[in-house]
């Protein structure tokens, strides 16, 4: 069990927090296969004041989610002290600063990554929220801002003075994004002179390669992204192989009535949304390449379950190639209103 303020986490594997990913949709399913806790996706602080409903709306959520942490950005101090303010009604277990998103939209105004090159205003809102509200604060880092500039160590001292209760540590440097490979032994590093509990991140495929870090660098959890879309399988001991396709076809409709539901909308917006996740779910199945572009390209509900629905598994299918979003899939995507 993990102690992040007053807060308990019981497990040491999780979800990690990603934009257009990680809703309260998706949360609630890997919660189910065994993610140790909750992060929504990050919202705009700026847009949390605008009093922008689509923002706040990223909020909800559903009890079995708990312990869930509401993840901001932003720039200016005030700004974010005062948004946290604004969303401690809602009762989230923590709040989160976003210190990691390296796409330029958001770190070269100052936000996300941006904070590391202003460490001093990063510890400023640390201390700030941390006064606001009566919940644990915590920050989501990287290394540093590319590898000249590797201030992990004063990024973690100086939150760590400015009361931070845990850290999320993402093993690349802004200027990587999620090129490259991710330095675990920098992780290591800083679990092995921090006073409060590291989240370890970066390029962990299966639970039993989290499982291996934890004991390698000492972390106290590890958080897994791209390898857990379309994949939750990889929160509990069993992997996704494993899964027979009657199995999986449940839990895609689960997923995507799931998201019908969070996104209500004439439209059938919320099969526009999970397109992304239905890619990743038949990844590396015998699901047939065509039958998987129509589905994704077809705006009806009615005609993508009608497909997906008719479609049974056979051993003569040709096999799915691997699909890559590291490309198209950071902290950008479907952002909202920055």
């Amino acid at each position: 069990m993990i102690k992040v303020g007053n807060v308990e986490i019981k497990g040491d594997v999780a979800l990690s927090p990603m934009a257009g990913i990680s809703d309260s949709p998706y949360r609630r399913i890997t919660r189910r296969y065994g993610s140790a806790f909750s992060y929504t996706e990050f919202v705009s602080t700026e847009q949390i004041l605008l009093g922008n409903r689509k923002s706040i709306d990223m909020f909800r959520f559903q009890e079995m989610e708990r312990p869930i942490s509401f993840q901001i950005f932003g720039s200016d101090l005030n700004t974010v002290v005062e948004a946290a303010k604004r969303i401690a009604p809602l009762k989230p277990d923590i709040i989160d600063l976003n210190m990691g998103c390296s796409v330029a939209k958001v770190s070269h105004h100052g936000s996300g990554a941006g904070l590391l090159r202003n460490l001093p205003l990063a510890g400023q809102m640390i201390e700030g929220i941390r006064k606001s509200v009566s919940v644990p604060v915590t920050a989501k880092i990287r290394l540093g801002w590319d590898e000249k500039n590797l201030n992990y160590k004063e990024s973690v001292h100086i939150l760590q003075e400015s009361g931070v209760s845990a850290i999320s540590v993402h093993g690349r440097t802004k200027s990587m994004a999620y090129t490259g490979k991710a330095d675990w032994n920098s992780i290591g590093d800083i679990k092995s002179f921090a006073k409060v509990p590291i989240f370890g991140n970066g390029d962990v495929a299966s639970f039993e390669e989290a499982k291996d870090k934890i004991k390698k660098y000492e972390v106290d959890l590890v958080l897994i992204g791209r390898k857990a879309i379309g994949n939750p399988w990889i929160f509990s001991e069993r992997d996704k192989s494993s899964a027979s396709f009657a199995e999986i076809k449940k839990v895609v409709i689960e997923h995507l009535l799931a998201m019908l539901d969070f996104y209500p909308n004439t439209d059938d917006y919320g099969l526009i949304l999970f397109r992304k996740h239905f890619a990743k779910y038949v990844e590396g199945t015998n699901f047939p390449k065509d039958l998987k572009n129509q589905m994704l390209q077809t705006e009806s509900l009615n005609m993508f379950l009608q497909l997906f629905s008719n479609y049974e598994e056979t051993e003569t299918n040709a096999k799915l190639e691997t699909i890559e979003l590291n490309d198209i899939l950071n902290c950008e995507t479907y952002l909202v209103d920055v």
